[in-house]
């Protein structure tokens, strides 16, 4: 299995409070306090998660379609590029439509139909980076003579402005997380002079993606001591990164997961300041670990309901 990993800036193991309902041994004391909060709104999220047939049987990614295939080496110019999808081709991108591609899911297959090269490579690319020295384009405003007035403003051009390039394209297939655990997609996949690993835009034809069902809350208010997940920032096995939304003021981030057969809840708490903060949302990343591996289970945001997607930028 791949692993996908992202700069942690802070680290929680939970080695208790994760088992699924109903298999704490026996005479396991009861969860008090904010694990009894977390277990009671975790079980109604679980509850009303009731995503369709699509969700079992379709192709639903939980993860962007464009993403580097092994460490891409990225500098802070081409990690920007990257974001901003600024792309220019040296090659002839094939143009003919690919044959039916196969998704491999951890316990099925679905043939889909797939675009080809150059419609793939449409979407990764976003555009054209700021002018600056050494790429041919007209900039808005040009910079003043070197020996002009001082105006007291730069007119040194930006460093991160430019494109990555593409010098060959190849079909095959990467990890993806999808509603049915991590499955094989077909992708294309951009060789980049500027990078250590190739860059891959899913093959997927977007009449065969089906869409993430909306998520049914719970109608009652998160607990104060509570805090939603945002997104996951690494799968490996058992082993969850999640980054919870605190506040600036939060102390004591505590993570809780909540595990059943087919989905597992995340969220966290925290200790709320009594004192004057102010309204900032940051993003902690936790790490949980669960008691089985994740495998094809979903995992849901206690806050919301809703899946949780894999980010990995």
């Amino acid at each position: 299995m791949r692993r996908l990993f992202a700069p942690l800036s802070l680290t929680l193991l939970l080695a208790a409070g994760c088992a699924p309902a109903g298999s704490e041994p026996t005479g396991a004391p009861a969860p008090t306090g904010r694990q009894a909060a977390f277990d009671e709104r975790a079980t109604q999220v679980a509850a009303a998660w009731q995503p369709g047939p699509s969700w079992s049987d379709g192709y639903i990614p939980l993860q962007e379609p464009t993403m580097t295939v092994g460490d891409p080496g990225f500098t802070p110019e081409t990690r920007t590029a990257f974001q901003a999808g600024w792309y220019r081709e040296q090659i002839p991108l094939p143009t003919d439509q690919p044959e039916d591609g196969t998704i491999q899911f951890p316990s099925d297959t679905l043939t889909v139909p797939l675009v080809s090269a150059v419609e793939a490579y449409r979407e990764l690319d976003r555009g054209d980076p700021p002018a600056c020295g050494g790429r041919p384009t007209n900039p808005a405003t040009p910079p003043a003579p070197a020996d002009g007035p001082d105006t007291g403003v730069s007119t040194s051009p930006p460093t991160a402005c430019t494109p990555l390039t593409v010098t060959a394209v190849e079909l095959d297939s990467v990890p993806v997380r999808t509603s049915r655990g991590e499955a094989a997609v077909p992708a294309w996949l951009f060789t980049i002079a500027e990078l250590t690993a190739p860059v891959a835009r899913l093959a997927v034809a977007p009449t065969a993606v089906a869409v993430p069902p909306e998520p049914t809350a719970p109608t009652a208010p998160l607990p104060e001591e509570l805090v939603g997940a945002l997104d996951l920032r690494a799968v490996d096995d058992a082993t969850l990164t999640v980054r919870l939304g605190i506040g600036a003021c939060d102390t004591g981030l505590t993570p809780l997961v909540h595990e059943q057969d087919d989905v597992v809840v995340v969220g966290g708490a925290v200790t709320r300041s009594t004192g004057v903060c102010t309204e900032q949302l940051l993003l902690a990343p936790v790490t949980v670990q669960l008691t089985a591996p994740l495998g094809e289970r979903t995992v849901l945001d206690v806050l919301g309901g809703g899946p949780l997607r894999l980010t990995t930028d």
